[in-house]
């Protein structure tokens, strides 16, 4: 290759629960560059969080939630003599973690409540006890490459 990869970008720890899941979980809600917001929505989610489970820490449940909305394995698009294939494939450590937020802060724009913090509390605490949206589109993933597994041998 003649380009370098780029270095990855250190990221501080979030200043309440010094964490850096939480710093990567805050970006990608973040919108227009608004981070103190996005803050905001995330640490009112996690008071929502603490009402509704007192015995444990909120960051654990948000990680928790998010171990399972992970998914291991995705489908890729691949044309091999005129017919596309879905191959399933291993997904490396920092997609996973990135497909994971992604797909429970969509979940949670997607619900019907009347803030922002309470969709994604309702779906952090959906996802902790694996169930809600982003919690079925990680085991449709799952699916979908259990069912394409006969094509695993055209992985490049």
């Amino acid at each position: 290759m003649r380009k370098q990869k780029p270095k990855k970008r250190i990221l501080l720890p979030d200043p309440k629960f010094n964490d850096v899941t939480v710093t990567k979980f805050v970006n990608n809600m973040m919108m227009g560059g608004k981070k103190n917001i996005s803050y905001d929505i995330f640490y009112d989610a996690m008071d929502i969080v603490l009402d509704k489970f007192k015995e444990e820490s909120p960051v654990e449940i948000f990680k928790k939630g998010l171990a399972n909305v992970t998914p291991a394995v995705e489908v890729r698009s691949r044309r091999i003599g005129g017919a596309t294939f879905q191959i399933p494939s291993e997904i490396p450590q920092r997609r996973k973690e990135s497909i994971g937020m992604k797909s429970l802060i969509g979940a949670s724009r997607k619900r019907h409540e009347k803030t922002m913090a309470s969709k994604l509390a309702g779906e952090i605490v959906a996802a902790y006890k694996e169930e809600g949206t982003a919690y079925k589109k990680k085991e449709d993933t799952h699916r979908m490459a259990d069912a394409n597994k006969a094509f695993s041998h055209f992985r490049f």
